[in-house]
């Protein structure tokens, strides 16, 4: 597929954000993204017209009840069959924070024995408690299977900022250590929290800046086509967009979230 012809899908809800920021860092890749309503996704019955599908950050429907939950249930039963159809044939979807709960929530992370009627995992309160906004360092966890960041070598180490008050990756208490195994063994562990060094936050705030289970930022499903992650690359794609740009000797040409994007770019170029 040629890269002006991929299409992606950007949804958009009340109370969601960053979805013209992950918009532009497409178009800046020469691709066509459209940032679409759900409702007019459900008017049109148009979903698997696209490539791929993103869930931006923010906090829709206001994030009652719990992050994303109230999302996750309203699409699967209006557009269930189409996003099952858009796994299966294998077409990525990309979460970013308030996407990645929403993906979460409605079972398609992570997905172990394929999506699942109910979550397998939660993305709770922080700890310590409140919204946090910050740059954070994440290390690549992943050795290759994620399609999102293959062009990225494991170990790694990126800088992203995070913003969210419900962003502590949890698994059920009895199943965590079962559960975190198959994410080694299927390779779906992707992003770590860790110091600019890259060794890790091992729960210690504010390396790790909300408690997640074993520092885990992100996560794909067994097939590496669905990824969620709670800091916001978009927000770092661009060189101006660090926060300490200004101080910097040597500017780098751009800002490591655009490694998320470039990667999914040429898998879509090659695959299709």
């Amino acid at each position: 597929m040629k890269r002006e012809e991929i299409k992606v899908c950007i949804l958009r809800v009340g109370g969601t954000n960053c979805d013209a920021e992950t918009q532009t860092a497409f178009e800046a890749l020469g691709v066509q993204a459209e940032v679409l309503h759900v409702n007019e996704v459900v008017k049109r019955r148009n979903l698997l017209e696209y490539d791929a599908l993103v869930f931006p950050g923010g906090f829709s429907f206001g994030d009652y009840v719990r992050a994303g939950v109230i999302w996750a249930k309203w699409i699967l039963a209006k557009l269930g069959k189409e996003l099952k159809s858009f796994v299966e044939e294998g077409r990525p979807i990309l979460g970013i924070c308030n996407g990645f709960q929403v993906l979460v929530e409605a079972g398609f992370l992570p997905a172990f024995e394929g999506i699942t009627p109910y979550p397998e995992a939660a993305l709770a309160t922080n700890y310590p408690p409140g919204y946090n906004c910050r740059w954070v360092y994440i290390k690549h966890e992943n050795s290759g299977k994620c399609i999102f960041t293959w062009k990225i070598p494991k170990g790694r180490v990126l800088r992203m900022p995070v913003a969210h008050s419900e962003g502590r990756f949890l698994f059920p208490k009895e199943k965590e250590r079962q559960f975190l195994e198959r994410l080694y063994e299927n390779d779906q562990l992707v992003f770590r929290y860790s110091d600019k060094n890259g060794d890790y936050a091992e729960g210690s705030f504010p390396i790790n800046p909300n408690g997640s289970f074993h520092d885990i930022v992100g996560i794909c499903n067994p097939e590496g086509t669905v990824f969620g992650l709670m800091p916001h690359p978009e927000r770092a794609f661009y060189w101006w967009q660090q926060p300490d740009w200004t101080r910097q000797m040597l500017m780098p040409q751009c800002g490591d979230g655009k490694l998320i994007f470039e990667s999914l770019v040429e898998y879509l170029e090659k695959k299709f």
